[in-house]
């Protein structure tokens, strides 16, 4: 058998929850075909590879600005078939999608919902048990798509399990990590606004305030904002939380919340990073618009300064991609064995049939039996 990646060896070895599931979920996985879309690291690799080595058919592609190429090209010498490159841009990701649903899928395992959309725009092929979406703006999609999908879609991140231990603790630390290693600068003392107060934006705010910065939040929800101020935080308008931000992070998985009022209201110098699925929340057409040069500091859209028509600079971090992603090694090793977890196990319920024909959160005795299991592992 080739030779593990050493990245993935090392996330297997403390991936012991996904390692277990896969395990005793072998009767119920092996033989199904599965087409996945989901960033291809060392930590989806190594899902895979228990995958595999169980008996499943995987074909994989990932995200545009995510993939680590050395880590798709091992997994292919795996016998995997991988379609996908760093350097891809949307179109080569439409196509690689195609590719993998050329396998006429038992099983879909997608991560933003554009391998579940395209199944639905080309016909579900007639073996098609059903499968499972890793994000809320996945689930956002499927749930808003006039066309019925007639097989169970599990969204992962309606996990109360997942949203605890891997959106807030994981994407906080990696996140902050991400900017950390995008820009060596000091958090400690500086003003960042955070857009969205969900999981995954109260971790990224917590864990800045925790390093010292003075952090601003916005979010329309009332419960959540006023969360944010007894967490600490202080809370107010788009354009008031931005005014004086050094440092502003989207988290909400909404297009345009960046938009040309609040670009307006930036102050000269901010740094833009994105934190959700898409690079859409931060507006980079109205962005562009206003820009008459631009400046790379460093490698090419690392550090993307906008030097717009009043003269302020605005500086994008890789191009408003998951920061975590691309500036980092994204969700730690022990959150991402929990939601991989939470994966394998949700795929082994839809293949087992009995699951409602519509998009669905995590089956109960599924996270009951997760959430048991980790509580052993970390006594």
């Amino acid at each position: 058998m080739p030779e593990t990646h050493p990245a993935t060896a090392w996330a297997l070895k403390h991936m012991p929850l996904t390692a277990q599931a896969v395990a005793e979920l072998t009767p119920v996985l092996a033989g199904q075909r599965l087409a996945m879309c989901l960033h291809v690291e060392p930590k989806t690799a190594a899902l895979v590879t228990l995958l595999v080595r169980s008996g499943v058919d995987v074909r994989l592609t990932g995200s545009p600005g995510t993939t680590h190429d050395d880590v798709a090209d091992t997994l292919s010498e795996l016998g995997v078939a991988v379609f996908t490159r760093r350097s891809d841009g949307e179109a080569e990701h439409a196509r690689n999608i195609e590719r993998v649903l050329e396998v006429e899928p038992d099983l879909t395992l997608d991560n933003g919902g554009d391998l579940t959309v395209s199944l639905l725009g080309s016909g579900t092929p007639a073996g098609y048990l059903g499968g499972t979406e890793e994000t809320t703006t996945g689930g956002i999609r499927l749930r808003e798509t006039k066309a019925r999908l007639g097989k169970p879609v599990v969204v992962i991140n309606d996990s109360r399990l997942k949203l605890l231990v891997e959106n807030e603790f994981g994407v906080g630390q990696s996140v902050v990590q991400g900017f950390l290693n995008a820009t060596n600068l000091m958090v400690p003392g500086m003003r960042a606004a955070v857009f969205g107060y969900g999981p995954c934006g109260k971790g990224v705010a917590d864990t800045l305030s925790r390093l010292g910065a003075r952090v601003s939040v916005c979010d329309t929800e009332p419960m959540r904002a006023l969360e944010a101020i007894l967490n600490g935080h202080s809370v107010g308008s788009a354009t008031e939380v931005v005014s004086d931000a050094q440092l502003v992070f989207t988290a909400t998985g909404h297009p345009g919340v960046l938009g040309a009022a609040e670009l307006a209201a930036l102050r000269d110098g901010a740094v833009l990073a994105g934190v959700g699925h898409f690079a859409w929340e931060i507006d980079q057409a109205a962005l562009a618009e206003k820009t008459v040069r631009t400046v790379e500091y460093g490698a090419p859209s690392r550090r993307t300064g906008h030097v717009l028509d009043d003269g302020r600079e605005i500086v994008l971090l890789d191009q408003g991609r998951m920061l975590n992603l691309t500036a980092a090694n994204g969700n730690s090793i022990q959150a991402m064995d929990l939601g991989l977890t939470l994966q394998a196990r949700s795929l082994a319920a839809v293949a087992a049939g009995g699951l409602a024909d519509e998009v669905q959160p995590v089956p109960a005795n599924v996270e009951h039996r997760i959430a048991t299991d980790l509580v052993a592992a970390l006594r």
